[in-house]
């Protein structure tokens, strides 16, 4: 199957756009989350929307990029990447282990969502230039989050409108069945 970036952005934007004044936008070497009226200095901006930038043109950028989204609250989604920390490639075992506990449930639902969209998954310990070390914990923790929302049977509001919209586009099965859900896969 085809993943066009113009759907995915389509999608979102239909899902998100008018309530919460929010649109996904193909960014350029780096993802960011830039609330209204704020560009990527911290200076004042034109722009009178919540922006996604996911990078580079990839499909997988933007379903990653949208979870970050999708478990923020409304106070952190006034901020600017939404007040997370980020230290680049390179991180030590013990902030690379810091970096994995908040990318849980993010990528679990990134997970979720690019199941319903029939897109690979691949977890993301984004530590390219420095040893990410045994990740096995870090997917065995982010296959445990999918596995508590099968339990539930539905994701956190936002993130459960935007699976039906991808269900819906792709045509794929809606449910989240943890049979497609294989951590030695990921």
């Amino acid at each position: 199957m085809e993943h066009n970036l113009t759907d995915i952005i389509n999608i979102f934007n239909q899902c998100f756009e008018s309530e919460y004044n929010t649109k996904l936008e193909k960014g350029g070497e780096y993802p960011i989350y830039l609330p209204a009226f704020l560009d990527e200095n911290g200076v004042k901006s034109e722009r009178p929307y919540n922006v996604i930038y996911f990078a580079r043109g990839f499909y997988s950028s933007a379903l990653h990029e949208i979870s970050h989204w999708l478990v923020a609250g409304k106070e952190r989604r006034k901020l600017e990447d939404f007040g997370y920390w980020y230290e680049p490639d390179g991180r030590s075992t013990q902030r690379q282990r810091e970096f994995e506990r908040v990318e849980v449930k993010p990528q679990a639902i990134e997970w979720v969502l690019a199941t319903a969209a029939d897109f690979r998954y691949f977890a993301s310990a984004d530590n390219l230039n420095g040893n990410p070390g045994d990740t096995a914990p870090f997917k065995k923790a982010v296959y445990n989050q999918v596995k508590e929302y099968a339990d539930r049977g539905y994701l956190p509001k936002r993130a459960e409108i935007l699976r039906k919209a991808l269900v819906e586009f792709y045509g794929t099965e809606d449910s989240i069945d943890l049979a497609k859900f294989d951590v030695g896969k990921i």
